[in-house]
């Protein structure tokens, strides 16, 4: 009986790229489970949201959104560990991959207090970009008008 080897620089090849992409995310689970987070009660609060509209609720479209949302966060985490890994040694601390991220996040934050708040009947809008240049909380949520259908 031979043993056929040819299979084995591919799956020596297969390894040694895995383990590489496995190093490279390791340290970032925090930041990938705070997207996966973000995304599952952002389909949630859209849906309910969608609901109360009166909106029809397309499944596959739904999932489409939600799977290219995810692979938007896996790419802008990705982004931010290059610059981290660029810029950091310059700098001494990710200070632009953390700007990143908390762009990306802050905007994702938005969308799904936005939803919650359509949801539960609240006619306000919470911007965090004025909860930024305002700590008070009063001042980052905005009325929203009676003839928006948004």
């Amino acid at each position: 009986m031979t043993v056929d080897y040819t299979h084995e620089p591919i799956r020596a090849l297969l390894t040694a790229v895995l383990a590489i992409v496995a190093e490279f995310y390791a340290h970032l689970a925090p930041w990938l489970l705070l997207g996966l987070v973000l995304c599952l009660c952002d389909l949630r609060f859209g849906i309910k949201a969608a609901r109360k509209r009166g909106e029809v609720i397309r499944t596959s479209r739904m999932w489409r959104r939600t799977i290219n949302k995810m692979i938007d966060y896996l790419c802008w985490v990705t982004v931010a560990e290059v610059l981290s890994r660029t810029f950091a040694h310059t700098l001494g601390a990710p200070v632009v991959s953390m700007a990143v991220l908390f762009i990306v996040y802050a905007i994702e934050l938005s969308s799904c207090i936005n939803n919650y708040f359509e949801y539960k009947g609240v006619r306000k809008r919470f911007n965090f970009w004025r909860l930024i240049k305002r700590p008070e909380i009063e001042a980052a949520l905005e009325d929203v008008p009676e003839d928006d259908e948004e």
